[in-house]
């Protein structure tokens, strides 16, 4: 979406790791493109506890849950500095009536998350531990390859708790199924550093078509 701006006076924003973006219940006035940097969008559960909905970097869009609603229904949090365009939301409606191709991209946007929180939602209801987090390293390679960085390197911009709140399983079971995969040689980690050493095998330890593009 970033050929909004192209259409429009978009506010370019630095934020810190560590800052909200925006919080639950806060007047919703504009989308969010993600020009650079890492985030986590999260929702307190009905016990008050922080539950992580998904992991926002480069080309996301944030934001689109709360269309319609006059207020933002999570929290977004930064992990890693990062530059954010703010899209009055006025202007873009504006945009998209003056700009077809607008309304296209935009409606591809929409339904591709749709289909990514499907996706997560099978993962998570039907799978267990181990295939979750082997199913975690494989989408989150894919989104890097995608933006053009290494599907076989990367550095973990969000914490142990971060994952395991996202895949709805215990900080310990997530260190646990890391380890695993370790011994068996499939992946190496060091700290917040991973290698993905046989991604075939890892694929079919998820169990489903992973396909790093």
């Amino acid at each position: 979406m970033a050929h909004l701006q192209r259409h429009m006076v978009v506010t370019r924003r630095k934020v810190r790791a560590g800052q909200y973006l925006y919080r639950n219940g806060q007047p919703f006035r504009a989308l969010h493109f993600v020009h650079a940097g890492f985030l986590k969008t999260c929702e307190l559960s009905e016990d008050g506890r922080e539950q992580v909905t998904g992991f926002r970097m480069h080309g996301d869009l944030l934001g689109v849950e709360s269309i319609g609603l006059g207020a933002h229904t999570c929290d977004a949090v930064v992990l890693d500095d990062a530059e954010i365009w703010e899209l009055p939301y006025p202007l873009v409606l504006d945009a998209l009536q003056r700009i077809p191709e607008l309304q296209v991209r935009l409606a591809a946007a929409l339904a591709e998350e749709i289909r990514r929180d499907r996706v997560w939602m099978l993962v998570i209801g039907t799978l267990p531990a181990e295939q979750r987090v082997a199913a975690f390293l494989l989408d989150l390679a894919s989104r890097l390859a995608r933006l053009g960085f290494s599907a076989r390197h990367f550095i973990l911009r969000m914490g142990r708790a971060d994952i395991a709140s996202f895949l709805a399983l215990k900080h310990e079971t997530v260190s646990r199924a890391l380890s695993h995969l370790e011994k068996l040689e499939y992946i190496s980690v060091l700290r917040r550093e991973v290698r993905l050493l046989d991604i075939p095998k890892l694929r079919a330890c998820v169990g489903t078509p992973c396909t790093l593009q």
